[in-house]
């Protein structure tokens, strides 16, 4: 090992920025579960969304007291909820990874980050309630 003249050794490179070596993180913070979690969000998402759009294509013509009885059937209101939980929260992924990347004011960022996840929640808590109240 090579030490400098103060007998030292010397400091190794690093790409973490000061306040990231601080706190433990690299410069993307919580980037490898975000990433994971849209990952997951999608595969999950797909096998949903061909059983809701094949679910559509079969019941074309069908009368609104039918359309009730079908999303009150406790399989196809529990897919519905899973259905609107993970396309929230993908969504809401997906939209902070664009403000993350676009945005440059850490104040506006943050704000439109919170923006969206609320909006997110909000809508995602109005269809959950709509698929129980007529489920339950």
């Amino acid at each position: 090992m090579s030490h400098t003249t103060s007998g030292q050794p010397p400091r190794q490179a690093t790409l973490r920025s000061p306040l990231g070596r601080v706190r433990g993180m690299g410069s993307a913070k919580s980037g490898a579960h975000h990433w994971w979690m849209q990952r997951v969000t999608s595969i999950a998402l797909l096998p949903l969304t061909i059983w809701f759009i094949l679910s559509l294509a079969t019941s074309a013509g069908m009368s609104h007291a039918e359309a009730m009885l079908w999303i009150g059937q406790p399989l196809n209101a529990v897919l519905l909820l899973a259905l609107i939980g993970l396309t929230f929260h993908h969504i809401a992924a997906g939209l902070q990874v664009i403000i993350e990347d676009y945005a440059h004011q850490e104040g506006l960022k943050i704000g439109l980050v919170l923006a969206t996840k609320g909006l997110s929640w909000l809508l995602a808590i109005a269809a959950a309630l709509a698929v129980l109240r007529i489920a339950v």
